[in-house]
């Protein structure tokens, strides 16, 4: 990750960035960066989007209506934090070792005092979404915040506490007392807007104040690796520093999204923004305003993509769904007899196109709720009645099983050419020194042919070899005979059931005949 050194604000150049400083309130200070997302993209404080009604067919004449009218719901957040002080710095002189200077230096410095801790100030956005006071911001603007102002758009100061806040979407729900009624401004469907649709954006951009901007959206379900939920709208509307949190709206004067993030490599607008869907927004708010916190869906399995390497293997027409890895002991996916090696392939009457949109159905359906789920099982489909659990009870509960000592048996190794692995029958001494638990069965990898397919396809030493095309394997023979197996029936590829640091995930590897 590389630094913009003259930046002015020491943004790394790619990353999310954090709130834009307040010019308003006492020095500018830049706060600290909430996340670290990949390439080259910058977590704003950011203003809002405006976003186009999806039945806009030309641009507006104007804008100047519709900010007027959702203007004075959307509000300036300041948070203050402690940043604590560091001791001593970098040296102001270098002298060559053992110079007397360098001793001189070296003990004068050491009786210098730490740095002592300050208030760091930085501004973001909001939007007001009751007359009672609750504000829709992002997490990373109020992030250890030890005190929240928001700022109305008549310049009014009103103290407010967190109601709710949730890390993996980024979102966090604020609430003030008023003397009066607020301007508030109401959620509309993301679902309907279209690529191409025009929309709106109020915000604070670098601490000036309340900001209009305009722009159409660039494109839907953009996945910027921020978090397991990424489901962003993207737009060209100009967002910039201290525009998170803000609301972007169609053409109805309806919020579809917040503004969270920008892709750029200086840390300034170049019209690529992300904006959180309202769909994915309004599901985990109302939440947060129950309860206090998220009520995520659970179904207790590890998942995986479906590659066409993979479809192939299972017999399906083309690569979808989402792939069964493991199921967990004791969770809702096993109460109703899912397995690992079925695909699931729709959730609740909604199809499953890839492991993303799973994650996102899952979560966001309600707890205990008894769903069907279809699977492809031994090339056909199959249904289940599964009741939904919760995730966060299982995170909180969730413990790695301590490992059992093995039993003694005679290490048996073999060398499969036709995938370019070498296998034995799993030990204790292999179980000690790949650190696996006498629970878990299988064949251990023992080495890889560096140019095979296999050490292609990612396989290593202590891959531990699971199931072959869903069947068990606990000897390097039953592998072999797997594979001449499969290689009689004229397929390309093999199929491993592989566990490695305690996940297990399908391989898929090509063939060739010894």
């Amino acid at each position: 990750m590389s630094t913009n050194a003259n930046s002015g604000y020491g943004i790394p150049t790619h990353q999310i960035i954090g709130p834009s400083p307040s010019p308003r309130r006492g020095r500018n200070y830049l706060a600290p960066f909430a996340s670290s997302f990949m390439g080259a993209v910058f977590m704003a404080a950011c203003i809002m989007l405006w976003s186009v009604a999806a039945m806009a067919r030309t641009a507006p004449e104007s804008f100047a209506d519709l900010a007027e009218e959702f203007s004075p719901a959307v509000v300036n957040i300041s948070s203050t934090q402690v940043i604590e002080g560091v001791a001593g710095g970098p040296e102001p002189f270098q002298f060559p070792p053992g110079s007397p200077f360098e001793e001189f230096f070296r003990e004068f410095r050491k009786r210098q005092k730490p740095d002592q801790p300050r208030r760091g100030m930085s501004l973001g956005s909001g939007f007001i979404i009751d007359p009672e006071g609750y504000i829709v911001t992002n997490n990373h603007v109020i992030a250890e915040a030890e005190e929240i102002t928001v700022i109305l758009q008549d310049n009014t100061d009103l103290k407010a506490k967190i109601i709710g806040r949730d890390a993996k979407t980024d979102l966090a729900l604020l609430k003030v007392e008023a003397k009066k009624k607020l301007s508030a401004i109401k959620w509309g469907d993301s679902d309907a807007a279209r690529v191409g649709d025009w929309v709106m954006a109020i915000g604070n951009p670098f601490g000036l104040g309340g900001s209009v901007t305009a722009g159409i959206i660039s494109a839907r379900a953009r996945d910027i690796h921020s978090g397991p939920y990424d489901d962003y709208i993207q737009t060209d509307a100009s967002i910039n520093r201290g525009n998170s949190g803000g609301p972007l709206f169609n053409m109805g004067g309806k919020v579809i999204g917040i503004n969270t993030a920008i892709f750029s490599p200086s840390g300034g607008s170049v019209g690529i923004g992300f904006a959180i869907p309202s769909a994915l927004a309004q599901t985990v708010i109302a939440q947060l305003r129950e309860f206090g916190q998220t009520r995520r869906g659970w179904l207790g399995v590890r998942i995986q993509g479906v590659t066409e390497e993979i479809a192939e293997s299972f017999g399906l027409d083309e690569p979808k769904g989402a792939l069964i890895a493991r199921v967990n002991e004791g969770e809702p996916a096993e109460k109703a007899g899912l397995m690992a090696g079925d695909v699931i392939l729709s959730f609740d009457g909604k199809e499953v196109s890839n492991v993303r949109r799973l994650q996102r159905i899952v979560a966001e359906t309600p707890i205990d709720k008894t769903v069907k789920i279809t699977v492809w099982r031994d090339e056909e489909k199959k249904t289940f009645d599964v009741s939904v659990g919760r995730l966060e009870e299982f995170e909180k509960t969730a413990e790695a099983a301590p490992g059992k000592p093995g039993t003694g048996k005679t290490a048996k190794k073999m060398t499969l050419d036709s995938v370019g692995l070498s296998l034995s029958v799993l030990v204790p001494e292999l179980r000690e020194r790949f650190e696996l638990s006498n629970e878990v069965e299988g064949v251990i990898v023992v080495g890889v042919e560096e140019q095979g397919f296999a050490s292609e396809r990612g396989m290593r030493a202590g891959d531990l070899i699971v199931e072959v095309n869903q069947v068990p394997v606990v000897t390097p023979e039953e592998v072999k005979a797997k594979i001449k197996e499969l290689v009689s029936k004229k397929r390309k590829t093999v199929l491993f059931l592989v566990e490695r640091s305690g996940d297990r995930r399908f391989i898929s590897v090509p063939l060739v005949e010894e």
